[in-house]
């Protein structure tokens, strides 16, 4: 499997995840599945809450559902919404760079089709653990 077939593959994934979203307030669904450095693919949903600040994004929930199950360098990560052309928000940029610099970020866009961007270029000079240590 080519890498266009596989991130297709792993934006259906998010798309499905994205059918078990909770988002009463919103109504925004957005799935999100995480590919490890071993395949191993991680999924997750946004859930919303009405105290908004305990509200969690489907790219994190699929990140740390990866970070749980022993996966800690991630190559790739999909976001799908039906309204297309959601990328990950600031805190979630965060997280994924904190597993991977050159992560690819594949999001859908209007009909079938998507795009790939990389996390580096989404967050830009992001900060970790080795940086916190100089």
């Amino acid at each position: 499997m080519n890498k266009k077939q596989a991130y297709k593959q792993l934006l259906d994934f998010a798309k499905q995840a994205a059918e078990n979203s909770y988002s009463p307030y919103s109504k925004f669904k957005v799935g999100a599945a995480v590919l490890c450095e071993d395949n191993k693919v991680f999924c997750g949903t946004n859930v919303e809450n009405a105290s908004y600040g305990l509200s969690m994004c489907a790219e994190r929930v699929a990140v740390f559902t990866a970070v749980a199950n022993g996966c800690k360098k991630i190559k790739a990560v999909a976001i799908y919404s039906k309204k297309g052309d959601a990328t990950p928000c600031g805190a979630c940029r965060q997280v994924i760079s904190e597993f991977s610099k050159t992560a690819d970020i594949v999001y859908n866009t209007k009909g079938d089709s998507f795009k790939t961007v990389k996390i580096s270029s989404l967050l830009p000079k992001s900060f970790d653990v080795k940086t916190l240590k100089k």
